[in-house]
C-alpha cells in the first residue's frame, strides 16, 4: 500500500483508559499483550507523527450509556463489557465524570486527540464501525488509504478492518500498535495477526510506518 498526503487517514480504535490504564477495567486481560508489544508508545508514536505531518486522525471510540445496559441478549465479550462497566458515561448529552473515567482517553494521548484537527467519530457499540459515522467522515474527507491501529486486535481493530476493506479503503494494520486479551488459553492477539495477513493491503510495524509517513512530506 502507498500512502499520500491527500487521501491517506491514520484511524486509532478505543485508546481509551479502560483498556490501557493500569486502573481500566480490562486492563488485567490485555496487560501482557500491551507491555509485550509496547502498545502505548507505539500508539502515542503513530498520533505524533500523523500530527506533525498533517495526516489527518480519526478517533472511533467505545462508549456505553445506561439503556445499553439493558440489551436484552449479548454475545461473551459484550457481557464482560456490560458486567464490568466498560466504557460506561452517564448518557450521549452528559460529560459528567467522564475526564479520567474508563471511558475517557489516555492521559497521554490527549494533546493528539483534543484539537480542531482530530475527528472523533460516532462511537461503535460492538467492535466494528457499522453503527458509527466512521466510514462517512472518511469518505466525506476524501480519504481512501487507511493506516489502522488501536485496541483491541482481534475485537475491534479486526472488525475495523474488515469493514473498511469491504467499504473499497486501501488498509495497513501497525500490527504492533494494537494489543489482545487473553482468555482461557484464548490468545487474542496471536488470532489476530493471521488475520491481518490474510485480509490487509499491508502489515507494518510502528517504525515501518514512520518512516513511510515521513517520506509522504
Amino acid at each position: 500500500m502507498e500512502i499520500n498526503l491527500d487521501h491517506t487517514a491514520l484511524v486509532i480504535t478505543d485508546p481509551q483508559n479502560d483498556f490501557l490504564s493500569h486502573d481500566g477495567v480490562a486492563w488485567d486481560l490485555v496487560k501482557e499483550s500491551v507491555k509485550a508489544n509496547h502498545t502505548i508508545e507505539n500508539m502515542e508514536k503513530l498520533l505524533k507523527s500523523a500530527k506533525q505531518n498533517n495526516i489527518q486522525t480519526f478517533i472511533s471510540p467505545h462508549y456505553y450509556f445506561p439503556y445499553d445496559q439493558n440489551w436484552i441478549f449479548e454475545g461473551p465479550v459484550e457481557k464482560l463489557m456490560h458486567d464490568t462497566k466498560m466504557y460506561l458515561r452517564k448518557g450521549p448529552l452528559s460529560m459528567e465524570g467522564f475526564i479520567g473515567s474508563g471511558a475517557d482517553f489516555l492521559d497521554q494521548f490527549k494533546p493528539y486527540i483534543n484539537n480542531e484537527k482530530s475527528i472523533i467519530v460516532s462511537p461503535h457499540k460492538i467492535y466494528g464501525p457499522e453503527s458509527n459515522d466512521l466510514v462517512l467522515q472518511l469518505r466525506k474527507h476524501g480519504i481512501s488509504k487507511v493506516i489502522l491501529a488501536g485496541m483491541s486486535a482481534n475485537l475491534c481493530v479486526e472488525s475495523h478492518l474488515r469493514e473498511l476493506i469491504e467499504n473499497g479503503f486501501e488498509v495497513a494494520v501497525v500490527y504492533d500498535a494494537t494489543a489482545g486479551a487473553t482468555i482461557d488459553g484464548m490468545d487474542g492477539y496471536q488470532s489476530a495477526l493471521v488475520n491481518y495477513k490474510m485480509i490487509a493491503n499491508d502489515v507494518w510495524s510502528t517504525d515501518e510506518t514512520l518512516e513511510k509517513i515521513k517520506k509522504i512530506k
